[in-house]
């Protein structure tokens, strides 16, 4: 039987993983972790080594660091199949189309990509189909990567930019500056404007939505014709898109799940 030790490790467990899944590839130190759960330095290195021993985490022996191991990584890929992100966020897309007139796209983050999930084509005439359902781009490409870029931590975000900076040259004029200046510009704005420079005569608006966890998951953005897209259009999207993707967060946290229950029973 259980006791109320093996009830507390499995929750102390349970809070480092959620600080390492917030840590991005760098990970972690042994101070930085103990500091964050305020727990002693002796029972976070013996939780760690169990975790390690599971392969939950993973230990850079000369860097001293601690990260989310491979095990981590196929829980997410398993449980991500119960889930449709796409029925999740279907709603929010649907509205900002009928309210847009313009096209809606989905992407999540993949790594260092970003992957185009869906797409709701508006009622405007002149349709804007710049990504393909499926098709894949480094972060900080188009509305919805740079987007998702911004929202993650600086460190996170340098290191995204100089794994990807080498493909920025097949999109236009992106360089590993340029990204870094336009994730500053749409932190300052408030939300992602592409405007012309990967697909000529269009400009879109791209927004995050986070996870339970705070993290950088995907992202809603909507494409028009340029000439559609005024300063202030684009600040009415900008309201619009915050808005959707407050609700796509609202339905991760409270995604029905027929009969199955998390927490106290």
């Amino acid at each position: 039987m259980a006791t109320s030790t093996d009830a507390g490790s499995l929750k102390r467990g349970v809070q480092l993983l959620k600080i390492l899944a917030t840590a991005g590839s760098r990970g972690l130190s042994l101070t930085e972790i103990a500091a964050r759960t305020e727990l002693p330095h002796p029972s976070v290195h013996r939780i760690l080594q169990q975790l390690s021993d599971e392969r939950l985490v993973d230990r850079h022996a000369e860097l001293k660091r601690y990260r989310l191991g491979p095990l981590a990584f196929e829980l997410g890929v398993a449980g991500s199949t119960m889930y449709d992100i796409r029925d999740l966020c279907n709603p929010a897309m649907q509205s900002l189309a009928d309210a847009t007139e313009d096209t809606v796209y989905l992407v999540i983050r993949s790594g260092f990509d970003a992957v185009c999930m869906h797409r709701i084509e508006g009622s405007f005439p002149i349709r804007t189909l710049v990504l393909e359902v499926g098709s894949r781009r480094p972060l900080g490409v188009g509305a919805g990567g740079l987007a998702i870029l911004a929202a993650i931590g600086q460190q996170e975000q340098e290191d995204v930019i100089a794994r990807v900076g080498a493909q920025l040259a097949d999109f236009g004029r992106l360089t590993a500056q340029s990204v870094g200046e336009a994730c500053a510009a749409a932190n300052a704005r408030g939300a992602a404007v592409i405007e012309g420079t990967i697909n000529f005569g269009v400009t879109a608006v791209g927004h995050p939505f986070r996870d339970a966890m705070g993290q950088a998951v995907g992202a809603l953005s909507v494409a028009a014709l340029s000439q559609r897209m005024t300063n202030q259009r684009i600040q009415t999207m900008t309201r619009q898109l915050r808005g959707a993707c407050a609700e796509v967060e609202s339905r991760l946290r409270s995604r029905q799940r027929l009969g199955w229950v998390a927490g106290k029973q």
